[in-house]
């Protein structure tokens, strides 16, 4: 037989070998698939075509999408140590495992799914042939995608009689990218076992409705009805409600996608609040029952009762009903609806906090709000039936079953600490205390204390601190002119300091207390902390005093420093500084003007306008400063310093003592302001063009001059009010932080058109220009040394409103959510639906959401195509690419943290009636808002070192320092080359000399 031969035969066998033997084969669940995050999710693998044991082994890996190369092994059903340290503990806990369905096929479950968890998946299956033939393993993909799904029914108590109709409405939505079916159903459960729960009517994801077996007759005749209303509103309708109706019911939406292989799978779930219905039979003689909105309640929750009287015939009866909590009245309600509080519950209800009411003759309610933990017990309602209204005898009674009502205390997590920075001080010297409060989940109020050591169990409130941030200092700390005007300052939501400028005597050392106060949900909690300090006395005491602390315009006054010593002040040497401070505050107090021992008097250049109108004297034991004809510009706090030296201590050296009076603060008045301005509200609309805006002054005095401040308030109702522009009494402008760019500053202009009017005018205005305008005048006055501001108003609101136009454009108005990783590139859409007008131009403006109620505008395209952007900074990354004449989607380059959060585009089409005349506005539309989600850059080994300040220096100085070695290394080479080459230069030398004396001899 021939080679040929030999080898025809070889492969016929190998051809029969694999007939009988068949080839090995993984099959995997086909993709890509979809779930949503959080998700239960199985993957089905099977192989088949093996001669090994019935039994075969399945492995389980990933391909994540960053590293689509590399394999993260996830769990095997033969090597508990297969999985990658990521995935070790959740297959530990039975967050993935593997179910077996037989020998040969399997099923990969994760529970709640991750975003991390989308990849390539891989089964395996080790080889248990005598040889490799066919595959081993087979692949899939499965992507995570958020879950959108909601749905929501506001939560009800409702009592029916036998026979009416209900009505009951569930909101559904959905924002998946993609294509998805829904599916709503409706379910009573009835009882507290959840299994015993009944299906009323579905509408599958097939648009099939499908009743439950209970409901199935109800719905085919019609009393069993489920519309959808709009996009996201399901209702549904049970006429002739029965007793088997009564119980919770709830709304559950379910999201489906159709997987590869035609399956449908649901992907996400959602399940509404409960709503209570309680359905009242006819025939009974007096039957009572009472229903709760909800039964376990936290305290400040809202509890609603409702009692209803089934009884037939009810409208010609008449009924007395009486709540009771614990067989404890708490309110009655006579045959006339009169409602009568016991007494303990008489407070609470002229608050408001309680309240009952009669709907109908058989229904009664009782709602009480902020319930507290005395609300809690069980709760019945009586009824007595009488044979008239007036009738103080009942015919006949009857007590509803109790229905338990459980509160639940609310807690806190308060913690407050107490320091002081001067824990020692002397007599004169502040006081500085602070009290730092953690963990109030509402705002709180502060209490400060003193308690002295000289009067054990009295204390003296100091300040206080209300929950919206206002104070006030204690009765005994109110005059300024003693201790000085009290500081508080809140350096952060829960730290107080508090400054008390100067020390009285010892009295006002001793214990400070802090007690804070937090209120939530009808209930508060206080804690409080102390610290300790001391003040010493230093023997000498100035008090500075002041027979007027507001002083009239041009009005002279005077200021006494008496001086307490404990020796006779006229037989040492003394002297007194008298210190001053503008107000408003400009720096510390600064040197006014100092009387020597000697009667030398020494003025100061801080303050040289005092000079020539101030007086110095001395009287005993009191300096005087007297002031004539007080300008603005003396008010402020005055305080006195004396100096005591040691008798016959010529010269003088260092004082013997030195002591500070009390502050007093003195007040110039300004001649009153007669500023009247125009505060009618008004309204102005236009269809386009330029807008005006006028502010007018009634009366001011003639010698004013005027500043003017324009506002802008947005239609929102919670806006906070913007300025636009402020010009100064001098003419000069600033414009407000939202209009300081160069295109805003260009279209908002103030201008003073008259004497007493002033206009703002808005050039080009646009619909985003709507919302209220108003101006703040104030009045300035020449006095002598300056410019004096005397008062302001602030005139009525002016509407702006555009006309609005006879067409709407169409365009997409559904919010998407678009994620980009930063320093990438991202377009945002807004396409226009359909073709503009004739004549007409299209402008859009592209805006970013902003809190303030002005959101910002990021790029305009003008009618007659200029493009316009107000944010500078942003002007080089932001594009707008037309591809069509309605597309105006906007790209923005190298996206950035910051740029994250919503953005709309508003499209206009104008139209100008006559050539040079002003645009009108004939059609606008408002795209859905996008929500931009901005993703962290990947991190890489050039990112990892250059964010490695060490590793970076490492890199950069390693070559310097090895090139420094091998230049040394060099270096000590050629020196020891060289001291050998000389050595070897100088025994020839010798050698060739001893060569030469031999000859010669």
């Amino acid at each position: 037989m021939g080679l040929a031969q030999h080898l025809a035969a070889a492969l016929l066998f190998l051809l029969l070998l694999g007939v009988t033997t068949g080839q090995r084969q993984v099959t995997v669940q086909q993709g890509p698939l979809y779930r949503t995050e959080g998700s239960h999710v199985t993957l089905w693998c099977k192989v088949s075509g093996y001669q090994g044991p019935a039994e075969q082994n399945f492995q389980w890996s990933i391909y994540l999408p960053s590293a689509p190369e590399r394999e993260v092994q996830i769990v095997s059903t033969v090597d508990p140590s297969f999985p990658y340290a990521i995935y070790t503990q959740r297959v530990r806990g039975r967050g993935i495992f593997v179910e077996r369905l037989r020998g040969d096929a399997v099923l990969l479950h994760i529970s709640e799914l991750q975003e991390r968890d989308a990849g390539q998946y891989e089964c395996h299956t080790p080889n248990t042939d005598e040889r490799y033939f066919g595959s081993y393993s087979a692949r899939t993909s499965l992507s995570v995608i958020p879950d959108t799904l909601s749905a929501s029914m506001a939560p009800q108590a409702l009592t029916l009689m036998e026979g009416d109709a209900v009505e009951l409405t569930c909101e559904v939505s959905k924002s998946t990218a993609q294509h998805t079916h829904l599916s709503v159903g409706w379910y009573l459960l009835q009882g507290a076992a959840e299994h015993r729960v009944q299906e009323i009517l579905t509408l599958s994801k097939d648009f099939i409705l499908k009743p439950g077996p209970s409901y199935e007759q109800r719905f085919l005749e019609g009393d069993v009805q489920l519309n959808k209303v709009g996009n996201t509103t399901y209702k549904l309708l049970i006429r002739g409600v029965k007793p088997s109706d009564q119980g919770q019911l709830y709304c559950e939406a379910a999201e489906w996608i159709e997987d590869p292989d035609g399956t449908w799978q649901d992907i996400s779930s959602k399940k509404t609040e409960r709503t209570s219905l309680a359905v009242v039979s006819q025939g009974r003689d007096l039957p009572v029952d009472i229903t709760a909105a909800e039964s376990s309640l936290d305290e400040g929750d809202t509890l609603q009762l409702s009692c209803v009287v089934g009884a037939p015939k009810s409208s010609s009866r008449h009924f007395r009903v009486t709540w009771l909590l614990n067989e404890m009245e708490v309110a009655r309600v006579d045959p006339h609806g009169v409602l009568i509080w016991e007494e303990e519950y008489q407070e609470r209800a002229k608050l408001g906090q309680l309240q009952a009411f009669k709907p109908s003759n058989t229904v009664y309610v009782l709602t009480i709000y902020e319930v507290g933990l005395e609300d809690k017990g069980t709760y019945q309602c009586s009824v007595s039936e009488m044979n008239s209204p007036g009738d103080l005898h009942s015919i006949q009674s009857n007590v509803s079953s109790g229905i338990q009502v459980n509160v639940k205390p609310a807690e806190s997590q308060m913690r407050l600490s107490v320091s002081t920075s001067t824990p020692q001080a002397t007599v004169g010297e502040p006081l500085v205390l602070q009290c730092e409060v953690q963990g109030a989940s509402s705002p709180v109020s502060l209490r400060w204390w003193h308690l002295s050591p000289q009067h054990p169990g009295r204390r003296v409130l100091v300040a206080s601190v209300e929950q919206d941030g206002s104070w006030s200092p204690g009765s005994a700390y109110r005059d300024g002119g003693t201790r000085g005007s009290l500081q508080l300052e809140k350096e952060s939501p829960g730290s107080f300091t508090l400054v008390i400028p100067s020390t009285l005597d010892e009295d006002d050392g001793g214990q400070y207390r802090c007690e804070a106060t937090q209120w939530s949900r009808g209930r508060n909690w206080t804690e409080k902390g102390e610290v300790v300090v001391t003040v010493s006395s230093m023997g000498l005491h100035a008090t500075l005093r002041s027979r007027i602390a507001t002083v009239s315009y041009g009005q002279s006054f005077e200021l006494f420093c008496q001086v307490d010593a404990s020796y006779t002040l006229e037989e040492v040497p003394a002297s007194v500084q008298w210190l001053f401070q503008p107000s408003p505050p400009t720096g510390p107090l600064q040197e006014l003007v100092q009387l020597s021992p000697s009667g030398t008097v020494v003025w100061r250049t801080a303050q040289p306008h005092f000079q020539g109108k101030a007086q110095l004297a001395k009287t005993g034991t009191s300096f005087k400063l007297h002031i004539h004809s007080a300008l603005p510009a003396n008010q402020g706090t005055y305080q006195c310093e004396v100096q005591v030296w040691r008798r016959n201590s010529l010269p003088l050296g260092q004082p013997a003592a030195s002591t500070s009076s009390n502050a007093v603060g003195i007040k110039v008045v300004l001649p009153e302001s007669k500023l009247q301005v125009a505060t009618t509200d008004s309204s102005v609309e236009i269809a386009g063009g330029n807008a005006a805006i006028e502010c007018r002054i009634v009366f001011a005095q003639n010698n004013s001059q005027f500043a003017v401040t324009w506002y802008l308030l947005p239609l929102l109702a919670d806006a906070t009010p913007l300025q636009i522009i402020r010009a100064s009494y001098s003419s000069i402008q600033e414009y407000g932080s939202e209009f300081s760019s160069p295109a805003l500053k260009s279209r908002f202009l103030s201008q003073r058109v008259s004497s007493n009017t002033f206009q703002l005018q808005i050039l080009s205005a646009a619909p985003r220009d709507e919302g209220r305008y108003y101006c703040v005048v104030e009045e300035w006055l020449w006095l002598v040394d300056g410019w004096y501001k005397l008062g302001e108003g602030a005139s009525g609101r002016t509407t702006l409103k555009f006309r609005p136009p006879e067409h709407q454009l169409q365009m997409e108005s559904t919010n998407h959510s678009i994620s980009a990783r930063e320093g990438e590139e991202v377009t945002l859409p807004c396409r226009l639906q359909g073709a503009l007008q004739p004549g007409t131009q299209p402008s859009a403006t592209w805006f970013q959401v902003r809190s303030s109620g002005r959101d910002n505008a990021l790029l305009t395209l003008h009618q007659d195509g200029a493009v316009e952007y107000p944010q500078e900074r942003l002007a080089a990354r932001l594009f707008l690419r037309r591809r069509s004449a309605g597309d105006f989607s906007l790209t923005l380059g190298s996206v950035e943290r910051g740029d994250a959060g919503a953005y709309y585009c508003q499209l206009q089409a104008w139209q100008q009636h006559s050539q040079g005349k002003d645009w009108h506005l004939q059609a606008l539309a408002q795209s859905g808002y996008t929500q931009l989600i901005t993703i962290p850059p990947e991190s890489t080994v050039l990112s990892r070192i250059c964010s490695s300040p060490p590793l970076l220096n490492f890199i950069l100085y390693l070559p310097l320092v090895l090139i420094l070695l091998l230049a040394l290394a060099v270096f000590c080479w050629y020196c020891k080359f060289r001291k050998k080459k000389k050595g070897n230069i100088t025994g020839w030398m010798m050698e060739l000399e001893g060569n030469e004396e031999v000859k010669k001899t």
